[in-house]
């Protein structure tokens, strides 16, 4: 059995099952267990995409790791402009 390097074509277009892509979130500081991904995708648009082989989701690691990373917001130091607008005085 041949491993690939890490980075490499095979490993970035592998189908992980929501097991999976519970980890591989997780591992990226995204909390998610399988049942909300399977709620995310049913319920609302705004989960990581998938592909279905038959009836079961999978999820391309590559397209996982560019939501996950959309999903992280930039380092702040304070509450947002619209937040602060709202504090009682």
């Amino acid at each position: 059995m041949t491993t690939e390097p890490p980075g490499s074509a095979l490993e970035e277009g592998a189908l992980l099952t929501r097991a999976e892509a519970s980890v591989f979130l997780a591992q990226r500081g995204i909390r998610l267990k399988p049942a909300t991904l399977a709620r995310l995708w049913s319920t609302r648009s705004d989960g990581p995409p998938c592909r279905h082989v038959r009836s079961k989701p999978l999820y391309p690691r590559n397209l996982l790791e560019a939501w996950a990373t959309s999903q992280v917001s930039e380092l702040r130091t304070g509450a947002p402009a619209a937040a602060q607008g709202r504090r009682r005085g």
